[in-house]
């Protein structure tokens, strides 16, 4: 690799691509929720995402009130892991102040790629995650990432909190649109990425050039860090250059999923229509 320096609720029927046995529904029994976000997800965008994800294994438990349960598609109506109930019984099950809009789902992730799928082509652009551990920026920088075209994240297999409950519910669905890795060493995983012809790209405030200086057409990884420590010194290392965003107002203070929006703006720009998402 080269040197450093060059270095409204009413919505269309949920999920109707997914094929779930359709069974006479009995009375569930099911056990009672744990009051925290392991598994589960809420909100209308981010459940129907999940359920028509084949990247996902069959859900555990599909949670709805009697309006919202009207409106499921016809293959989820009959499934035998739905239970209707009221919005207070749903809450009970969730988090304290998860807005869950009527629906949750309890459900395991979608299943990971390794570096070298996810990267192979190298064409387009991906995002990769330094210690980002806070799941509302990670569930934003997903969603900015789905709108700029990006082709995947990645993301520490330690550091990084599940895709579910308020990291998914931010993300509005596109933790279901967007293939991801997670991996144990971000700077090898730069090496295998470079040997496939991916370019990385650090975001730091203290670069000396702006991101529109550094970025071109060719395969990126956009790397992130955390607000605190920024991106650390071996992935920095490991990045072909570093870059900053350009802040004529003098106020160099936003939050790092408002800096990935930013920077994927900008990554977009240089990206052609059929690299988009590819």
């Amino acid at each position: 690799m080269s040197s450093h320096s060059e270095r409204n609720d009413r919505k269309k029927p949920s999920s109707p691509g997914r094929d779930f046995r359709s069974k006479p529904r009995e009375n569930n029994k099911f056990s009672k929720g744990q009051g925290d976000a392991k598994d589960w997800i809420w909100g209308t965008h981010a459940v129907e995402a999940a359920l028509s994800n084949p990247a996902r294994p069959a859900p555990k438990r599909l949670l709805a009130t009697p309006d919202r349960a009207k409106r499921l598609a016809p293959n989820l109506s009959r499934a035998p892991f739905l239970q209707i109930m009221e919005g207070a019984d749903i809450a009970r099950q969730l988090p304290a102040g998860a807005v869950h809009q009527g629906i949750a789902l309890k459900i395991d992730e979608p299943e990971t790629l390794g570096v070298h799928d996810l990267g192979t082509p190298a064409k387009g652009l991906l995002v990769m995650l330094d210690q980002i551990t806070d799941p509302q920026n990670i569930g934003a920088i997903f969603r900015s990432a789905a709108a700029f075209g990006a082709k995947g994240m990645i993301l520490q297999d330690r550091h990084a909190p599940a895709l579910t409950g308020v990291l998914a519910k931010t993300a509005v669905g596109a933790v279901d649109k967007i293939p991801y890795a997670r991996v144990v060493n971000l700077s090898r995983a730069l090496e295998e990425l470079a040997d496939l012809g991916w370019r990385a790209v650090g975001l730091a405030g203290e670069a000396e050039q702006t991101l529109d200086q550094v970025l071109d057409d060719r395969p990126t990884v956009l790397v992130l860090g955390s607000e605190g420590e920024g991106v650390r010194r071996l992935v920095a290392e490991h990045c072909d250059v570093m870059g900053k965003i350009a802040m004529p107002g003098g106020f160099e203070s936003l939050n790092v999923s408002a800096a990935a929006a930013v920077a994927l703006y900008e990554a977009s720009k240089f990206r052609s229509r059929d690299e988009i998402g590819s």
